[in-house]
């Protein structure tokens, strides 16, 4: 789905101090002044796949992608029925390791009130929560209602996990890119502001947060995840995989980064020239009445290509059983550093991206069993991995490790406004109410796995892009 960027507006302070009695109502939610102050590496995937194996056009990709199996990956009845005999949680999935790396820039430091202070000038709103309940400062216009989603699922996260969220203190930012650029803290006396977003990049240091998606975007017509997954599931099996149209498919709007303007001209034409390709473009101005996310599986393979920066459609898009044609990501989300290419998804080079559709498209159709393959995969990576429990429990660990890091005690500052869990008016509440907890959890957090270390890493990442460069050899040669 196409992105936009935020706007501007005016600033609060920062101070501590008492806070005065008084409400107020923020893009539809109402504000209230408070009263009172292992080492288990889960399938690190090790895998090598040798050249030679790879260069044989009937490899089993079956064979390979089982041995990236999470081994704790159960649908969620069964997580329940392993909780109510006593079987302690599960493993996270692998993507949580990635709140080390995250958090890795003030392992050595610690995050001081000068730090959280300096990200200020970046950020939109203050969050701070102080006994298990949620305060706030806003400082600048937030484009439609992202800060209100975010905010709402942060609340939700304490209705979820009563009493599991510690103390803490945290700046936000809501516009597309990251901000907090590595080279402008090049050495290790710098003070690193620690600014959450909803994704970063290889070249800055914000802290990743699931977006505001996942509770509902109304503007767009995307309903909460909670609703929207199952929706996806089920839109899933209206049509089998090898009925679906043999060709690519993507809908948004083309105009929001030049990624997407180019992917507009792999359109066939209609003539002589088929490129395996169905784009369309999405006019914002005309509204979202036929963007039914659901009804969109009907293809057997399914595009993803970044907008100004990251994109909130690729949970959307993995979701759908279609082989996803990744073109060559520039930033990444919360839970997108846990996909493996030619196992989750297959990789489109960002530099011959009308070609490398092509060839996907190609190889998959003479590949069906072998295509179908890694777009269930993907699927399963969303409904397993990417449920709505593990979405909060994502949270909580993350701000769980913020807050261990903290090297002064967490204060309601001046003009804080407590947050309360209203539910506004109109499509807001509408939305709100399908997202809102219902009850604290019955099953305990996910147990994160500790961090990698460095030969982990480098593995992992050599991995990765030994798997993408096979894909752009075989594309090379021609070979289907």
């Amino acid at each position: 789905m196409a992105e936009k960027t935020c706007g501007g507006g005016d600033g609060g302070s920062a101070s501590p101090a008492a806070v005065p009695r008084k409400q107020t109502y923020i893009s539809g939610m109402l504000f209230k002044n408070p009263g009172a102050p292992i080492f288990i590496s889960v399938f690190l995937v090790t895998l090598f796949v040798t050249a030679d194996l790879f260069t044989r056009w009937d490899v089993d990709l079956s064979s390979i992608t089982a041995q990236f199996r999470h081994k704790d990956s159960l649908p969620i009845r069964d997580r329940e029925t392993a909780n109510n005999s006593n079987t302690p949680s599960r493993s996270c999935p692998e993507y949580f390791r990635w709140i080390h790396e995250d958090l890795k820039p003030w392992k050595q430091t610690g995050i001081t009130n000068e730090m959280v202070e300096k990200a200020r000038e970046k950020a939109h709103f203050r969050l701070m929560i102080v006994d298990g309940r949620l305060y706030m400062e806003k400082y600048d216009y937030v484009f439609q209602t992202r800060d209100v989603f975010t905010i709402w699922g942060i609340l939700q996260l304490l209705e979820f996990y009563p009493g599991k969220v510690p103390d803490l203190d945290l700046m936000f930012m809501c516009h597309d890119w990251p901000l907090i650029r590595k080279s402008d803290y090049p050495d290790n006396t710098s003070v690193i502001p620690p600014l959450f977003h909803y994704c970063g990049d290889d070249s800055t240091y914000d802290i990743v947060f699931p977006d505001w998606s996942f509770w509902g975007w109304p503007e767009v017509n995307i309903l909460p995840w909670v609703k929207l997954s199952k929706e996806l599931e089920e839109g899933n099996q209206r049509r089998k995989w090898k009925e679906r149209e043999p060709f690519a498919y993507w809908k948004g709007n083309t105009h929001t980064g030049k990624a997407r303007k180019d992917l507009a001209k792999c359109n066939s034409d209609g003539g002589k020239h088929e490129s395996n390709a169905r784009i369309h473009h999405l006019d914002w101005r005309k509204g979202f009445k036929d963007t039914d996310l659901a009804s969109q599986c009907t293809h057997r393979y399914k595009i993803y290509v970044e907008g100004n920066a990251w994109s909130v459609s690729e949970k959307y898009i993995l979701a759908c059983d279609s082989m996803s044609l990744v073109i060559t990501p520039h930033y990444y989300d919360f839970f997108s550093r846990g996909l493996i290419p030619t196992v989750h998804y297959w990789p489109i080079n960002d530099q011959n991206k009308c070609s490398s559709i092509k060839f996907a498209v190609d190889w998959g159709n003479k590949n069906t069993d072998k295509a179908q393959e890694i777009g269930r995969r993907g699927s399963e990576f969303i409904k397993n991995d990417l449920e709505m429990k593990l979405v909060y429990d994502y949270m909580l660990h993350l701000l769980t490790e913020y807050s261990k890091l903290f090297k002064y005690k967490p204060f309601v500052t001046k003009n804080a406004v407590e947050v309360c869990s209203c539910l506004g008016k109109d499509v807001v509440k509408e939305y709100k109410e399908l997202s809102k907890v219902k009850e604290p959890s019955k099953i305990p957090p996910c147990t994160m796995d500790p961090p990698y270390d460095d030969h982990q890493l480098r593995a992992l990442r050599d991995k990765n892009l030994n798997l993408t460069r096979q894909v752009e050899l075989w594309e090379a040669t021609g070979r289907v």
